[in-house]
C-alpha cells in the first residue's frame, strides 16, 4: 500500500528528480568508463537517453489526460446548467395562459402550456393539432392554410380564430432556425387572475389590456364592442357600427350607441361575469350575445344565429350540461372511436375516474380498462366480442345489444345510435339489474298467489275495470259449469253469463246478470256486498263482492249446500233437545208431589206396622216379615234421599240453588251421616257397616251448609259401603290445614276404576264395578255439585294394596265461597 500512496502522491516530483540526477551525472560516469571500455558506453548512453524520452512522454500524457477531464467536466456542469435553464424556460411556458406548438426535424412537434387555456376543459394537450375539433370549419381551414405557408415557406402570422364555445384565440406563428413555432393564447385577459396590483399599476396594465383589445376587436367580422370601469361603451368595432346604424342609431368607433336594452344587460350583469343573452334585432336577425369582463371593463360581442348554422350548433354549448343533469348512463363517441361527451351516471356506472375519462379517449381504452377491472361479461374470446361490439359505429340506426352479464351480478342493458351524419355512437346504458331482481320477486309472488288461490275451496273471479276476467281458479270452473280454456281467454263478464246459461239454462244466464249490477256499481261510496243465490239445481251459493285497491272487482262463491243441510239438522236436534229440557224440568216439579205422597205412605204404614208390634191389634211379627219391614223402611229412605237428589240437582241447573252457611258441629254432621247410612244399609246387607271415625281434636270453627254436608258425607261413605265387601272397614277421617277443611272416606273395595273416577267429575251413571248397589252415579254427582258451591274440591285415588281413597278439600269459611255454576 506504502508504494502506491507514493506513486499517487509523489509520482511525478519523484520521476522528473531522478532523469535531472541522470542527466547530470551522464558527463562523470562517461569519463569513468571511456577508459575502460569505450567500445561499450555508446549503447549505454542510447538506452539512458530512450528512457528519459518515455518518462518525459508519460509525463506529457497524464497532464493532457488530466485537462481533457477538467474540461469535459466543465462543459457536463454547463450542459446540466443549460438544462436547467431549459426546464426553467419550459415551466414558465407551461405555467402561463397560452399553449405553445414547436415543429423541429422529423420528429412529433412539442406542445408547450396549458391546454384549458384554449381547449375545452377536459381535453389533451395533443387534441390542439386535431383543429376542428376546437375550431369551427372556417376558422379550421383558415388556420391550417396560415400553418401550411408557415412551415413550408416560413411565412410568419398573427390572426384571430372563434371557437366551437364562442371564446376568440389568438394565434401568432413564426421560424424558429430550422423548424417553427406557433403561440396560441386567449385573445382577453380574463379580470380576477393574479394578484391584486396597485391602483396606478392596475390602471396601467387595463389601459395596454384595453387597447390590445381595440386592435383584436377591429379585426372581428362579428359586431364587437368594449365597455369600461362603469359598463359604458367606449369603443365598437365597424360591423357594431354597421349594425348600429342599420338599426337607426348613431354610432361611431369611439361613440357608440347601445344596441341591447340596459335593462336585460343590467339583470345579465348580476347573473355573473360571463354573460350569454339571446338578443332579437328589429329587421336584423337574431343574435346572441356574449359579454365577458377583461381588466378596466368588458368586452363582448353579437353572434347571429340563422339557419345557416349546422343544425344543433346553437345549443352545443348547453348539451354537456343537459347530458350530465341525466340520470341515465350517457357517452358519445366520434366517428375516430374517441370519448366526446359523458355524465356522472356513466362514470358511476361503471366506478371510472372522471380525470381518467378525458375526451379523446379511445373507446377500446375504455373497454380493456374494464375488462382488466372485471366489468365486463365473461367471455371465451374477448377480441372477438370487442370487435363485434364495434360494430355500432358502422351502424346507421338504433341497435340494442343483448344484456350484458356482469360478474358483479349485475345485468346492464346498452342502446347504441348514430351521433350524426358526421358519424360516431352515442350509446346509452340502463342497469336492469333491481328491475329483474322485482320481477323475478313479482313472478314468484305471482305464483304463490296462483297456487294459493288454486288451493282455495272457494271460487275466485277476479274482473278488471274494462269487465274482463283477469284471475280465476278452477273452483270457478268447476262451480259454473264453464270450461277452463274459456276462462283462460279472459272473457268479458257478458261472456261469462252466456257460457253459465248454456251450462246452467234454468237460471245461470240471470244470476249473472244480477250480480253485474254490483260489479259496474260506480257509486263512489260503494261498499262490499255478500248474500246466497239459491240456484235452480238444489245447490245454495254464498257470494261476497270486493273493491281491490287497484280498481278491479273480486267475486268468491262458495257451495254451503251440505253445511246448510248439516245447520237444518243441527237446529232440529237443538230443539229437540230444548224440548227434552222443558220435559226434564216438568217432571222435576212434578217429581215432589207425584212422587213424595205415595212415598210418605209407604213409610208412615212401615213405621205403623214396626210400632204395632208388642201389643198393637196386629200381633207380634215373625223374624221373617221383621225382615221384609225393615227392607221396606231402608228402600224408601234410599228413595226419598234419590228424589231429594234429583231435585237438588234441578235446583242447581236451575241456578237458584243457594247454600245457608252456619257454624256447624262437625261430629254432628258425622252422626246425622252415620244415622243415614244405618237406615239403608239393610238394602246393601244384613250386617251394620263397620265404620271408623277419627275427627282430630281442637278444631277450628267450620262455617258451612250443614244440610249440603250431611248429604256429600252420606253420598260418599254410601257409595263406600256399596262397593266394599260385607263386614269391611269404612274410615271417615276430619282434619284441617291452615284455613282448609279435609274430609278423608277409605274403603277396602275392589279400587277406585276410571269409570268410577269420571263419574266423581261428570254427571253419569256409574256402570257396575262389583258392587253389590246401584245409583252411585248420582249420588256422586250430587256430592261434586255442593263441594264445588262450598268453593271446595274432591278428589279420588286408588288406595294399596286395595280400596279407593276420596279427599273433600272444603275452605273452613264457605260463607265467602262462589256460587253456584
Amino acid at each position: 500500500m506504502a508504494p502506491d500512496h507514493f506513486r499517487k502522491h509523489w509520482g511525478f516530483a519523484g520521476l522528473a528528480s531522478a532523469t535531472l540526477t541522470l542527466l547530470t551525472a551522464a558527463p562523470a560516469l562517461a569519463q569513468v568508463l571511456v577508459p575502460a571500455n569505450l567500445g561499450g558506453v555508446a549503447p549505454l548512453a542510447i538506452a539512458v537517453g530512450a528512457g528519459g524520452f518515455a518518462i518525459l512522454s508519460v509525463v506529457a500524457l497524464r497532464s493532457l489526460l488530466t485537462e481533457s477531464r477538467a474540461a469535459r467536466r466543465r462543459a457536463a456542469e454547463q450542459i446540466a446548467g443549460m438544462r436547467a435553464l431549459v426546464d426553467e424556460y419550459e415551466n414558465l411556458i407551461a405555467g402561463s395562459s397560452e399553449l405553445t406548438v414547436l415543429w423541429g426535424g422529423q420528429g412529433a412537434p412539442r406542445i408547450l402550456g396549458q391546454a384549458a387555456a384554449v381547449l375545452p376543459p377536459g381535453r389533451q394537450p395533443q387534441s390542439v393539432l386535431n383543429l376542428r375539433s376546437w375550431l369551427g370549419p372556417a376558422a379550421a381551414n383558415k388556420l391550417a392554410e396560415l400553418l401550411e405557408a408557415l412551415r413550408m415557406h416560413g411565412h410568419g402570422f398573427a390572426t384571430s380564430v372563434e371557437t366551437l364555445d364562442g371564446r376568440v384565440v389568438r394565434a401568432t406563428g413564426w421560424v424558429m432556425g430550422s423548424g417553427a413555432a406557433m403561440r396560441l393564447r386567449p385573445a382577453f385577459a380574463q379580470a380576477g387572475h393574479g394578484e391584486a396590483l396597485p391602483d396606478d399599476a392596475e390602471t396601467e396594465l387595463a389601459t395596454v389590456e384595453q387597447a390590445t383589445a381595440r386592435t383584436i376587436l377591429s379585426l372581428l367580422p362579428k359586431p364587437a364592442y368594449l365597455r369600461d370601469a362603469e359598463n359604458c361603451l367606449v369603443y365598437a368595432n365597424p360591423a357594431y357600427c354597421a349594425l348600429a346604424r342599420a338599426l337607426g342609431k348613431t354610432a361611431s368607433e369611439t361613440k357608440p350607441a347601445e344596441i341591447v336594452t340596459s335593462d336585460k344587460l343590467t339583470s345579465a350583469w348580476e347573473s355573473g361575469d360571463k354573460v350569454t343573452l339571446p338578443v332579437e334585432l328589429d329587421g336584423q336577425g337574431k343574435f346572441e350575445l356574449l359579454e365577458f369582463a377583461v381588466p378596466g371593463g368588458r368586452a363582448g360581442y353579437l353572434r347571429p344565429v340563422d339557419a345557416t348554422r349546422p343544425a344543433g350548433e346553437a345549443v352545443h354549448n348547453h348539451i354537456g350540461g343537459i347530458i350530465g343533469a341525466l340520470a341515465t348512463p350517457l357517452a358519445i363517441f366520434n366517428a375516430k372511436r374517441q370519448l366526446l361527451q359523458f355524465n356522472e351516471a356513466y362514470a358511476a356506472l361503471w366506478n371510472l375516474d372522471p380525470t381518467f375519462l378525458t375526451p379523446g379517449l379511445d373507446e377500446r381504452a375504455i373497454l380493456d380498462k374494464l375488462r382488466t377491472e372485471g366489468q365486463l361479461p365473461n367471455q371465451v374470446d374477448y377480441h372477438i366480442w370487442r370487435a363485434k361490439h364495434l360494430e355500432s359505429y358502422e351502424r346507421d340506426f338504433p341497435h340494442e345489444s343483448d344484456p350484458w352479464h356482469l360478474p358483479d351480478g349485475r345485468t346492464i342493458k346498452v342502446i347504441s345510435a348514430p351521433a350524426g351524419p358526421q358519424g360516431g355512437v352515442i350509446y346509452v346504458f340502463e342497469d336492469l339489474t333491481e328491475r329483474l331482481e322485482l320481477e323475478s320477486t313479482n313472478k314468484a309472488f305471482s305464483n304463490v298467489q296462483r297456487e294459493t288461490i288454486n288451493a282455495l275451496s272457494e271460487a275466485v273471479a277476479v274482473f278488471g275495470t274494462n269487465g274482463r276476467l283477469t284471475l280465476s281458479n278452477p273452483q270457478l270452473s268447476k262451480l259454473w259449469k264453464v270450461p277452463l280454456n274459456e276462462l283462460d281467454a279472459h272473457p268479458h263478464f257478458d261472456q261469462l253469463a252466456e257460457a253459465s246459461g248454456r251450462a246452467i239454462p234454468e237460471d245461470g244466464a240471470s244470476i249473472w246478470r244480477n250480480l253485474k249490477r254490483g260489479i259496474i256499481d260506480l257509486n263512489p261510496t260503494r261498499t262490499d256486498q255478500t248474500g246466497r243465490i239459491n240456484r235452480s239445481d238444489g245447490r245454495l251459493i254464498d257470494y261476497a263482492i270486493t273493491r281491490l285497491p287497484d280498481g278491479q272487482t273480486m267475486m268468491t262463491f262458495l257451495d254451503v249446500t251440505e253445511s246448510a243441510s248439516y245447520s237444518k239438522v243441527l237446529k232440529e236436534r237443538n230443539e229437540a233437545l230444548m224440548a227434552a229440557d222443558r220435559l226434564k224440568d216438568a217432571f222435576v216439579e212434578n217429581v215432589s208431589y207425584e212422587l213424595r205422597s205415595p212415598l210418605t205412605n209407604i213409610i208412615g204404614f212401615a213405621d205403623l206396622l214396626a210400632n204395632s208390634e208388642g201389643g198393637g191389634d196386629g200381633g207380634s211379627l215373625t223374624p221373617k216379615q221383621r225382615e221384609y219391614l225393615d227392607y221396606i223402611r231402608a228402600s224408601s229412605v234410599t228413595l226419598g234421599v234419590l228424589i231429594d237428589n234429583i231435585l237438588d240437582l234441578a235446583s242447581v241447573d236451575a241456578g237458584i240453588a243457594e247454600l245457608k252457611p252456619e257454624r256447624q258441629d262437625i261430629a254432628a254432621l258425622v252422626e246425622k251421616a252415620r244415622a243415614g247410612l244405618t237406615a239403608s244399609f239393610p238394602e246393601v246387607s244384613g250386617e251394620a257397616p263397620n265404620l271408623v271415625v277419627e275427627i282430630e281434636p281442637g278444631l277450628p270453627e267450620f262455617i258451612a251448609d250443614g244440610t249440603r254436608m250431611v248429604q256429600v258425607l252420606y253420598n260418599l261413605l254410601s257409595n263406600a259401603a256399596r262397593f266394599s265387601p260385607p263386614g269391611g272397614e269404612i274410615r271417615l277421617s276430619v282434619s284441617h290445614r291452615a284455613d282448609r277443611m279435609l274430609f278423608v272416606i277409605e274403603d277396602e273395595g275392589p279400587g277406585l276404576s276410571a269409570e268410577l273416577k269420571s263419574a266423581i267429575l261428570t254427571r253419569l251413571d256409574t256402570p257396575q264395578q262389583g258392587g253389590r248397589q246401584r245409583g252411585a252415579g248420582l249420588g256422586l254427582s250430587i256430592v261434586r255439585t255442593f263441594v264445588n258451591l262450598h268453593g271446595g274440591t274432591i278428589t279420588a285415588e286408588k288406595r294399596e294394596p286395595k280400596g279407593s281413597r276420596i279427599i273433600v278439600n272444603l275452605p273452613r269459611d264457605s260463607a265467602m265461597a262462589g256460587v253456584a255454576e
